[in-house]
């Protein structure tokens, strides 16, 4: 089976970098097809998509975070990271990552149990 585990600061200060790993077992970020992906829910929210990165390394953004938002892989590692730049309290929220097999949020099959990040001074 296939499992990930997000890791990273708990907390972060303003205008500083959070900055998540997210290790994967039972299966290689780099297999044909999968896409693997980085979600978030803020307090009293929905899930909001926020990027992923492909097998072979393409990332894609949600628009409104693209400027700030960096994903990266340590294949070695099988790794997949998040940064996200300049943060603000309003990025307080659970960050998930999981496994992406198809389009919407069926499509993600396999998830992180998520870790909360809160952005405080």
């Amino acid at each position: 089976q296939v499992q990930l585990q997000e890791s990273g600061p708990g907390l972060v200060k303003p205008s500083q970098t959070l900055s998540l790993i997210c290790t994967v077992s039972g299966g290689s970020i780099t297999t044909n097809f999968y896409t693997w992906s980085w979600i978030r829910q803020p307090p009293g929210k929905g899930l909001e998509w926020m990027g992923v990165i492909s097998y072979d390394g393409r990332t894609y953004y949600r628009p409104s975070l693209k400027s700030r938002t960096s994903i990266s892989r340590d294949t070695s590692k099988n790794q997949f990271s998040l940064q996200l730049r300049s943060v603000t309290p309003e990025d307080t929220a659970v960050y998930y990552c999981a496994r992406v097999v198809a389009e919407g949020w069926d499509g993600m099959d396999y998830w992180g149990q998520g870790t909360q990040v809160t952005v405080s001074s």
